[in-house]
């Protein structure tokens, strides 16, 4: 069980969140929103029926759901409101930096333009840093379960927005699809000079964490937690400090562990890791920053405030901004830490 004053240190914490997908943010009570102004007939009586599917059994199946929620997204307008709408509970949530990915394919295969997506999303994250102050960037992914030359083929679409997204992802279905699938792509996407992230190692073996780390040279590992099957991996990991963005509630609602208390974050920090919390795909996997440290905290009583500071401290080094904006922020997390006697 948490004090009131980790659970208020949970919540007042400056944090980063590096692991949310943007169109995973889409509520119910916003799909329905978007259907209704766009005329997109949805197979939900109500946002009650449409909620109560969001019983998943794996990655799959959530996918399967996700996809079709994302149906409702076609003006720049849409993704507007969409991010506009997340902002406002990572500014509740103390987020103060927060890097965003979205999936341009989801969009584009139903006659979307790319711009549309990446201008409402933009827009959105100046509006952000102008009235709440949070920073933020856009990480375009590319879907693993299509090909390669899709992925290509996407990314030509996107580069002349270029300067609205400083790198790119790689996401959707794990197992079947290696990272090496994509070593073309990520290898231009290097040149370009884009940061590189990727999943690994969430439904798929740790082998694909160190497929992403040598054959796409990701620096940073979205998931993870499956490292701790290959103690020299969990020891490199360590060692070359690459940050792993966790996502507890995630893990739980798509059965990668059957319980939060059953969690390897603190064998993950126990082992020195850069390991940071985040929500994933908040509006599926039941509560947004916040609710996950709670959530996370609350199951496994090992974790106090020293970790959650770490949790913090981590988010800030995993970021990909400049080092005097790491530095601000950990002097804010201090603060906030030494009012709560924390």
């Amino acid at each position: 069980m948490n004090t009131p004053s980790l659970n208020a240190l949970l919540r007042r914490m400056p944090k980063a969140e590096l692991h949310l997908h943007i169109e995973g943010s889409l509520e119910p009570e916003l799909i329905f929103k978007l259907a209704a102004r766009n005329g997109v007939e949805l197979p939900y009586a109500s946002v009650e029926a449409l909620r109560a599917a969001y019983a998943f059994t794996d990655l799959q199946s959530f996918l399967d759901i996700y996809y079709a929620g994302a149906s409702v997204l076609l003006t720049e307008q849409d993704f507007f409101d969409l991010a506009w709408a997340y902002f406002e509970r990572a500014a509740a949530d103390n987020v103060v930096h927060a890097e965003i990915f979205f999936d341009p394919q989801t969009h584009t295969e139903r006659g979307v333009p790319i711009e549309a997506v990446i201008l409402g999303l933009d827009h959105a994250c100046r509006r952000a840093h102008a009235e709440f102050g949070i920073s933020s960037a856009l990480i375009l992914c590319f879907l693993r379960h299509l090909s390669e030359d899709a992925a290509l083929q996407t990314l030509e679409q996107a580069l002349p927005w270029r300067r609205h997204f400083i790198g790119v992802g790689l996401d959707s279905s794990e197992r079947g699809h290696p990272p090496e699938k994509f070593a073309r792509v990520f290898a231009r996407c290097r040149e370009l000079g884009l940061h590189l992230v990727a999943h690994a190692g969430e439904e798929g073996p740790a082998a694909y964490i160190e497929s992403a780390l040598d054959v796409l040279k990701v620096e940073r590992i979205d998931h993870g937690v499956r490292c701790t099957e290959d103690a020299a991996l969990v020891q490199r990991l360590a060692r070359e400090r690459v940050p792993l963005t966790v996502c507890p509630l995630s893990n739980v609602k798509l059965r990668v562990v059957e319980r939060l208390a059953d969690h390897n974050l603190p064998a993950l920090l126990d082992a020195g890791l850069c390991v940071t919390i985040n929500s994933d795909d908040p509006a599926y996997f039941g509560g947004y920053v916040v609710q996950n440290f709670l959530e996370t905290f609350a199951a496994l009583p090992q974790l106090g405030a020293a970790q959650a500071r770490q949790l913090a401290a981590n988010s800030f080094e995993a970021s990909f901004v400049p080092a005097e904006h790491k530095a601000r922020w950990r002097r804010e997390l201090d603060a906030v830490a030494e009012r709560l006697g924390a």
